[in-house]
């Protein structure tokens, strides 16, 4: 059973009860991210992240994960794009340590100056760890290109230019406008009991205050920007990224680009696969994926090759694409990429952890909770038609942007046609 309540402050609760189950998994969604950020303090909401786990008015750093090893659950936090979460999983009888632990957390911590600058280092070593990625660095250099100077376009971590500048001051204002009830959602799913859980939480995270006394600012809707971009690189491989402009994960034809996806490049049976890595031995990693937000979203197609294929590899694909612009998909196709989806659904949906992200995420991107049923009844509901329509109406290849790392020094991009 899942039911929906506020805290005293606004602050949303999705509580879901699993009685056959022996664990159970708390998170708190913040709806802020890198979007939300600005020229002067981009990385600011990840910089919050890391520093909430450096010790509060009750706990050092090594007395909060002491106390979380101690119950023998597993705590993490994530930044993205457009929120901020911090979850937990433990078993039943170890939840309220696992929540009073996280709630500390946001309530008493106390971004210490030496430990912000220590932390500062360490995020300076991850963004200089995703610079030595390049499937990472080739999907980042096109976000952040198509979407030219909006904040979406901003890379998560920040750089290290302005990450080294980010002050105590500017994290405590930006909490203050963000961490606030109205602004967050709390999730719970396992063995519970609702009634108990929400007297908890009200008494950990009432005294959150419940809107923000700041005045806000506007943020333009994002334009996507055809783009070629390339940074080079002395490695063996060249790193690809294709991307299109897709729809926002709120759009009505979200079930669509799942199933298209999954058929085009989302598997080991699918066409990318099949017939560039299995029947022509181009590449050994080539897959798509959708990147969809708020307002908008993209759809990436990446792979990975030696240099000299690089002109075949692109050419391949587009070829691919023009053919399912032109033929669609088969019913064998649909059918059996419904079966593949809806099993994995379900399949992962078995576990607390797995329910308390799925309620949580529902409520931030949807407002609401999304049952099982419903996403399913989407999936079916996708036709040959639909994914037809769809694939015309956004694979245009005139404005399909590309980004690629890798030894450009001997490469000539007009091989690539575009």
């Amino acid at each position: 059973m899942t039911n929906i309540n506020q805290l005293s402050n606004g602050i949303t609760v999705v509580t879901e009860e699993l009685p056959y189950l022996r664990s159970s998994s708390f998170g708190i969604w913040v709806k802020v991210g890198s979007a939300d950020e600005d020229e002067t303090n981009n990385g600011i909401a990840h910089i919050i992240e890391h520093m909430l786990f450096k010790g509060t008015k009750n706990r050092s750093a090594k007395q909060i994960a002491d106390a979380m090893a101690r119950i023998g659950g597993n705590m993490n936090a994530f930044t993205s794009k457009e929120c901020t979460s911090y979850y937990a999983t433990t078993l039943i009888e170890h939840l309220p340590i696992a929540i009073d632990i996280i709630s500390d957390m946001l309530i008493n911590s106390l971004i210490d100056e030496k430990a912000l600058k220590k932390e500062k280092g360490v995020i300076i070593e991850e963004i200089d760890m995703y610079d030595d990625s390049p499937e990472d660095l080739v999907h980042e250099m096109l976000q952040e290109r198509i979407w030219k100077d909006h904040p979406l376009g901003y890379i998560i971590s920040g750089t290290k230019k302005i990450v080294r500048k980010v002050t105590k001051e500017q994290i405590q204002a930006f909490m203050d406008y963000h961490y606030v009830g109205e602004n967050m959602i709390i999730s719970v799913a396992g063995n519970i009991k609702s009634n108990e859980i929400l007297q908890l939480l009200e008494e950990k995270f009432g005294s959150i205050k419940a809107k923000s006394n700041m005045p806000g600012r506007s943020i333009d809707r994002p334009e996507y920007n055809k783009v070629i971009c390339k940074r080079d690189k002395d490695i063996e491989q060249m790193h690809c990224n294709i991307a299109f402009n897709s729809i926002s994960y709120l759009s009505e034809e979200r079930f669509v680009l799942t199933v298209l996806n999954s058929i085009f490049g989302g598997g080991i049976n699918s066409r990318l696969f099949q017939k560039i890595r299995e029947n022509s031995g181009l590449t050994y990693t080539i897959y798509s994926y959708g990147s969809s937000y708020r307002e908008t979203g993209l759809f990436h197609i990446y792979a990975a090759m030696n240099p000299s294929q690089t002109a075949l590899v692109v050419k391949k694909i587009f070829q691919i694409l023009s053919e399912l612009k032109k033929k669609g998909v088969t019913k064998d196709e649909l059918s059996m990429t419904k079966e593949q989806i809806k099993t994995e659904l379900i399949l992962g949906s078995e576990s607390a952890k797995s329910r308390m992200n799925s309620n949580g995420k529902s409520m931030v991107y949807r407002g609401r909770i999304i049952p099982i049923e419903e996403i399913v009844s989407g999936i079916e509901g996708v036709t040959q038609e639909s994914i037809l329509e769809f694939a015309n109406r956004y694979f245009d290849f005139k404005t399909a942007s590309i980004s690629l790392v890798g030894n450009l020094k001997s490469f000539d991009l007009k091989a690539l046609e575009l």
